[in-house]
């Protein structure tokens, strides 16, 4: 779709593709993200899990699908009502 300027770990800043829409699927659960892409790993940011009403469990180094929410995803929105 277009390119994203980042800044690697080292501090220099390069171009890299952003592509998107891209769906992601976990248990019960879909979403739909860009992504940079950088390489052949994936890295999940916390807004694409949050949305997906998603929870690490430190323990385990695991993700699960949040257990006060097992059948479906739910959003929390704040703001004023009209």
């Amino acid at each position: 779709m277009d390119h994203k300027e980042v800044t690697l770990a080292d501090g220099s800043k390069t171009l890299v593709p952003y592509v998107g829409p891209v769906r992601v699927a976990f248990a019960n659960r879909t979403g739909f993200v860009g992504a940079l892409v950088l390489g052949e790993e994936v890295l999940m940011g916390a807004i694409p899990m949050e949305d997906m009403d998603l929870i690490v469990i430190p323990r385990t180094r695991s993700l699960a699908v949040n257990p006060a929410n097992p059948n479906l995803a739910v959003s929390v929105a704040k703001g004023a009502r009209k």
